[in-house]
């Protein structure tokens, strides 16, 4: 097994797709996709009032870094747009079902509308946030794998998610609640989700080191990515 780097520049396509990295995307995506749903719902977790999806939406960053470390940026991006697809997809069906007249003995279009309807301003809020959250992510990973030439993975994934989810946090809630709220409660919900997402994903060390061990063992893959385009509209590299 081949377990030396392979350098994004010189692999053409490092990003393999094995039933591994199908497995990894199906995850990130899931993940994405049910944080966004279930977080219409407000939990009180020790005193924090946050959104039913700070529980599952750190996953598909700890599993975004996953797809940085192992497969690099180039394909970590195409998985993203994907999420991105796949989402829009998700909430297209939900306002087609919203918009479809409802059976005469159904009783449930109050329910289904409150809790389903989502408004455009939450909904641009969303993906902006998602897009660019996810992008600084994995920009930040591969750049702080090149500069500690692989080292230092705890420094990496907690750097990333610092930055990605300090960032996600900050543009959802602003565009989402901004004129809402009064400042100081939107400034501290913002502070409050970066906190907890953040504290989620140092957590969960442990598990991502051995997740990227293990692929790594298994693809025979370590990207590096020396010479990657980094903008997120590029499909090349």
């Amino acid at each position: 097994m081949n377990t030396n780097p392979i350098r994004e520049d010189a692999s053409g396509d490092a990003g393999r797709y094995s039933h591994l990295f199908l497995i990894v995307a199906a995850l990130f995506i899931t993940c994405l996709i049910t944080a966004n749903i279930v977080s219409v719902k407000l939990v009180n977790l020790f005193g924090w009032v946050l959104p039913a999806g700070v529980l599952i939406f750190p996953v598909s960053y700890i599993v975004g870094d996953l797809l940085t470390e192992v497969y690099g940026y180039k394909t970590a991006r195409r998985v993203i747009w994907l999420g991105f697809f796949c989402n829009l997809i998700v909430v297209l069906g939900i306002w087609l079902g919203k918009v479809l007249p409802p059976a005469s003995f159904w009783q449930g279009q109050a329910a289904y509308d409150l809790i389903l309807g989502y408004t455009p301003r939450l909904l641009a809020a969303s993906f902006l946030a998602y897009l660019l959250g996810e992008f600084l992510n994995a920009f930040v990973m591969a750049k702080m794998k090149v500069a500690t030439k692989g080292r230092w993975l705890w420094a990496r994934t907690i750097g990333s998610t610092l930055v990605g989810e300090g960032v996600d946090s900050f543009i959802f809630i602003s565009l989402a609640f901004g004129g809402v709220i009064p400042l100081n409660s939107l400034a501290r919900a913002i502070v409050t989700q970066w906190i907890f997402k953040s504290c989620y994903e140092a957590a969960a060390t442990p598990v991502t080191y051995l997740a990227v061990r293990t692929l790594k063992q298994r693809e025979g893959l370590d990207v590096f990515d020396f010479n990657t385009r980094f903008n997120p509209l590029s499909f090349k590299k």
